[in-house]
């Protein structure tokens, strides 16, 4: 019988159930004059149609959230399963300089976010909106506005990683 109190969920069982939820690897990157962000996000998806837009959980903690939040602009670049070791990379504070972020070769996009050169896919995203809440990520919306693929990705995803994230 139900008690209609949640304080006695297995915090252990809830940690394993969450990481059960399908989620993709991606860096997102952020220009604001001249401080940038970068990391790696796992929590992201396509939430419309039209207009595309997409919709991300981002630590607010973080450069890239800071940069985008600032600059109203960000890419979103999609990992192929053969670049762990890009997307690793992007899990330590944003190293950058005129051509390097993290050790990663960029140029400027359209929309003068940076875009990886060794990320064969990527969405340039205007941002709609941001929802902050009582925890320690951000939905941010974003509507794509240029996309490209240079060349044929198949996305890594967590679970096929090493790395466990969420719960």
């Amino acid at each position: 019988m139900s008690t209609g109190c949640f304080n006695s969920m297995d915090s252990a069982a809830r940690k394993k159930t969450l990481r059960l939820l399908s989620n993709g690897v991606y860096i997102m990157t952020a220009r604001d004059g001249d401080h940038f962000g970068a990391a790696t996000v796992t929590w992201l998806s396509q939430a419309s149609f039209q207009p595309p837009l997409l919709m991300a959980a981002v630590q607010t903690d973080s450069n890239v959230f800071k940069c985008l939040s600032r600059s109203g602009i960000a890419a979103v670049h999609i990992v192929d399963c053969n670049q762990q070791n890009i997307a690793q990379s992007f899990f330590t504070p944003t190293r950058a300089d005129a051509s390097r972020i993290n050790g990663e070769p960029f140029q400027d996009g359209r929309m003068s976010a940076p875009i990886l050169q060794n990320l064969a896919a990527y969405m340039e995203c205007k941002v709609k909106k941001i929802l902050e809440s009582e925890g320690d990520h951000a939905i941010v919306v974003m509507e794509v506005l240029e996309a490209e693929c240079r060349a044929p990705v198949y996305p890594l995803t967590v679970r096929e990683s090493p790395w466990e994230y969420g719960g």
